[in-house]
């Protein structure tokens, strides 16, 4: 079986879940949370970095902050895994979707002023499949209506736009270490940003509205509750994970790269397939290579033959307002066609070319019986 993706661990990652063992403190907001936080931010280049239990509770944070809730919009790319707009309903506000560029599979900046209103009160783009969205027209619509950027970057750690990294351009912005991402520990998320005021309250929130356990170590006080918080604490075990993961970045965004590189030259030699995408100021680092289909492939067929020979694909991500559960009106034409035909192929760190070239040679022999 070739898997659609893989984390990759070591010694490093089992040697410091041992030391935090042996640490005692294994609950959230410990010692490695404050660790990872300061050296995130760093390479981030934010000022501040709070930890997250998911990057679903990292989003409802972040719209908790900037007091988003009943009665609000935000705008949402209508390709998106549906935590993005998930995090919008848990507050009580309403997401908005608008259509997305064929080509990067971002949200399109030029559709964004058309669906903001009176109720609007944040843009969140989406870094879809580890490339950046066009930040600087996102960035200029939010300066003119006064409105909050968060970015949902889950997918894109280490990605850049005009050289400056993801997850440093909104006002809080949100990370994923689940494990189809470059760094993971399972599940986990974390938050940047440059307020001191959102980074004090989304760690509040994140710990049932008051201080953590191991900042009350040094006096004791009884804690007064006087807001809803929520326990979206990460583990230190899972930070400690992070941590290492940290310092294998750069080598796992080079090799994602690298075999990139290798598909777009393996693919090109067959024609019912496009390769992604890349813009011109942007620096991708393949979280997943999600391909685009010829509409005579029947995807979901061809990722059932696939399966049938040993190599696990899957869609690229969900047209989100054709899900039920926002009982909104289709008619992002572009979203709803990549939801369609899109498909993701097997990428991680210890893939090998060998293997992508298992992966096209069954992709082309699959393909002759998935045709309609």
């Amino acid at each position: 079986m070739i898997p659609l993706a893989k984390p990759f661990f070591d010694q490093k990652e089992l040697d410091a879940v041992k030391e935090t063992f042996k640490s005692g403190w294994v609950a959230g907001q410990g010692p490695k949370n404050y660790e990872l936080e300061k050296k995130f931010a760093d390479y981030i280049g934010t000022k501040y970095a709070v930890c997250a239990a998911n990057c679903t509770a990292a989003l409802h944070l972040a719209l908790l902050s900037l007091k988003i809730g009943k009665g609000d919009e935000v705008i949402v790319p209508d390709y998106s895994f549906p935590a993005t707009a998930h995090a919008v309903l848990y507050t009580g506000a309403k997401p908005v979707f608008v259509d997305i560029d064929e080509r990067t599979y971002n949200i399109d900046p030029y559709l964004i002023e058309k669906s903001i209103s009176k109720k609007t009160k944040a843009i969140m783009p989406v870094h879809t499949m580890g490339q950046c969205a066009d930040m600087k027209e996102i960035l200029e619509i939010a300066k003119k209506h006064k409105l909050y950027v968060i970015e949902d970057a889950a997918c894109a750690f280490g990605s850049e736009y005009k050289g400056k990294k993801a997850g440093s351009f909104g006002d809080v912005n949100c990370f994923s270490f689940h494990a189809r991402k470059s760094i993971t520990s399972g599940e986990g998320g974390i938050i940047t940003t440059n307020s001191k005021n959102i980074e004090e309250k989304t760690r509040s929130l994140a710990c049932f509205g008051i201080e953590s356990a191991y900042k009350r170590q040094s006096e004791f006080s009884v804690p007064r509750f006087t807001e809803l918080g929520y326990n979206y604490k990460l583990s230190d075990i899972q930070a400690a994970i992070v941590l290492e993961q940290l310092k294998k970045q750069e080598n796992f965004i080079k090799k994602r790269q690298y075999l990139a590189g290798y598909y777009n030259k393996k693919l090109k030699e067959i024609g019912f397939i496009n390769t992604p995408f890349v813009g011109k100021h942007n620096k991708h680092v393949y979280q997943s290579y999600v391909c685009i289909l010829d509409e005579k492939i029947n995807r979901n067929k061809l990722i059932n033959e696939m399966k049938k020979r040993g190599i696990q694909t899957t869609i690229g991500t969900y047209c989100l307002s054709a899900q039920p559960i926002y009982k909104t009106k289709l008619t992002n034409k572009n979203a709803l066609y990549i939801f369609k035909h899109a498909i993701a192929l097997p990428m991680f760190y210890e893939l090998s070319l060998k293997q992508i070239d298992q992966v096209v040679s069954a992709l082309t022999k699959c393909a002759k019986k998935c045709k309609i």
